[in-house]
């Protein structure tokens, strides 16, 4: 800051706004500047299991994140088509019936917002499924069971790495 002359100014007073007008525009810009470096990661889960849902749901709540939930293929469609998320982590199985639907979430979570990261968490990890999951959009595929700090470690790693793609 450059040294300010204050006998240029008719009365102390004077003085003292224009000092206190600076002041107030140099904490407002340094609360702009504050808001936006706070910015909470929006997650998505998708799993049939409630259970899992839920407990993750919990978990990362208390982590920050804002965090939404879908048990079926056609709620997770209609989250995606209205929410952007930093981080989507995804079950490839959806139902009995569901094979592998959470390839079809997958894709068009990449289509609706590329920068999205998505983290496959499944039971059903054949070589084959995650080199497809890879393919089509997945960051990260990892096997049930997992201890929730460690998809903690593996989302934080992602959302602070640099984007660099599908499949990196």
């Amino acid at each position: 800051m450059q040294a300010q002359n204050f006998s240029l100014y008719r009365s102390p007073l004077d003085a003292l706004k224009k000092v206190s007008g600076r002041l107030k525009r140099l904490l407002r810009d340094a609360g702009k500047a504050a808001q936006a470096k706070t910015v909470v990661p929006h997650l998505l889960i998708v799993d049939d299991e409630e259970a899992i849902c839920l407990a993750m749901s919990e978990y990362f709540l208390r982590r920050g994140f804002r965090v939404d939930t879908a048990n079926e293929i056609g709620e997770a469609e209609s989250l995606i088509e209205e929410n952007v998320y930093e981080v989507i982590i995804q079950d490839l199985r959806l139902g009995i019936t569901a094979q592998y639907r959470g390839l079809d979430i997958i894709k068009l979570a990449r289509r609706r917002s590329p920068d999205t990261r998505i983290v496959v968490l499944t039971s059903y990890g054949a070589d084959e499924i995650e080199t497809e999951a890879r393919r089509v959009g997945a960051n990260a595929f990892l096997r049930k069971p997992k201890p929730l700090s460690q998809v903690a470690q593996v989302i934080q790693g992602l959302i602070e790495s640099p984007r660099r793609g599908v499949g990196h």
